[in-house]
């Protein structure tokens, strides 16, 4: 039995990189890791259940990675992660060809440096893979940062946003927008939890006007747009508007577009193009983003075909989080 999927078309790539670093093998790894203390695939297993084995392989590796380059802080433990990722990059696929796996240690090392101030996961709707990759972030990533990141979800809908906040735990955060002003004004705030969760305001607006006037009222810095439901409604524009604004107003802003990748053709409902459909998420992210991933935001499949990881790249911006800290957890305790 295989040790994870598509293990033939990966292995020879892993093996180069961990002998790289003086890594017999991918048991050799896990040792490293169970050794400083570190239970990597239940942190991973803990924030994407249905994520599959490879994913929790490739985190151990880059797990494995961080402390053999003796990396002591969060931040430079998550790119060294991405190496580890990146590895597991199918070659010649959309995945390794984007250097997706290096992307997403990047984006974690940016999570956890002081100068970034609120991430937004910006979706066509709130859904369940947004809400998994912000736990993952807002239970670790605030344990080793000075300022507290902000975390917020930003999607198409009032309702669907009150119910991922109760489902979840997070604050709901009601707004109205006002077209004379170009902004938005709370008008209701219920928090759902009182614990780390409830630090994750969660907003629907009612269409891309708002949704930026909502990144402008959190001074949303970096963000990751979701890619299925509604991109050509809501989520790339409110991106693509928001940056524009940003530059023009000499603000910083990292936009990552979470992926595409196989030229989907997006549902009927959001465009009615026929074939002119084909690839629009993916055209879209590009438009407006300083880094596009691969594949779906949710669904592990979805990542794996473009020759990832099983695991939605939303949670692996959440599960790059929690492992870089536990990385500098362990460092902190002299366990390497």
């Amino acid at each position: 039995m295989a040790l994870f999927e598509s293990y033939e078309r990966r292995i020879d790539k892993i093996n180069s990189v961990l002998s790289s670093y003086g890594i017999a093998s991918l048991e050799e790894a896990e040792k490293i890791t169970k050794d400083a203390g570190l239970d990597v695939y239940g942190m991973v297993k803990g924030i994407q259940p249905i994520c599959f084995e490879n994913a929790c392989w490739a985190y151990t590796v880059g797990a494995a990675i961080a402390i053999k380059k003796g990396a002591r802080k969060a931040s430079e433990a998550a790119a060294a992660i991405g190496e580890g990722l990146q590895a597991f990059c199918i070659p010649g696929s959309v995945a390794e060809n984007r250097k997706v796996g290096l992307g997403h240690g990047n984006l974690g090392k940016m999570l956890l440096e002081e100068d970034t101030e609120c991430f937004a996961f910006l979706a066509g709707h709130e859904s369940f893979a947004a809400a998994e990759g912000a736990i993952g972030i807002a239970e670790k990533a605030n344990k080793v940062r000075q300022k507290p990141l902000r975390v917020i979800l930003n999607g198409l809908g009032k309702d669907a946003a009150q119910i991922i906040s109760r489902i979840n735990g997070f604050t709901f955060v009601e707004t109205e927008y006002d077209p004379y002003t170009n902004t938005v004004k709370e008008v209701f705030r219920k928090s759902y939890s009182d614990g780390l969760r409830a630090k994750v305001n969660c907003y629907g607006a009612n269409d891309v006007c708002e949704g930026v006037a909502i990144m402008w009222k959190e001074n949303v810095d970096v963000s990751i747009t979701g890619n299925s439901t509604n991109p050509t409604r809501f989520q790339h524009p409110v991106a693509g508007t928001y940056k524009k604004e940003r530059l023009e107003a000499g603000k910083k802003y990292f936009s990552v577009a979470s992926g595409g990748g196989t030229g989907r053709t997006l549902h009927p409902d959001n465009m009615a193009a026929g074939p002119a459909s084909y690839g629009m998420t993916d055209t879209m992210g590009r438009m407006h983003s300083d880094a596009q991933f691969a594949g779906s935001s949710s669904v592990p499949a979805h990542v794996e075909m473009m020759g990832l990881i099983g695991m939605g790249n939303n949670p692996m911006v959440g599960a790059t989080v929690a492992v870089a800290v536990s990385v500098e957890e362990a460092a902190k305790a002299g366990k390497f």
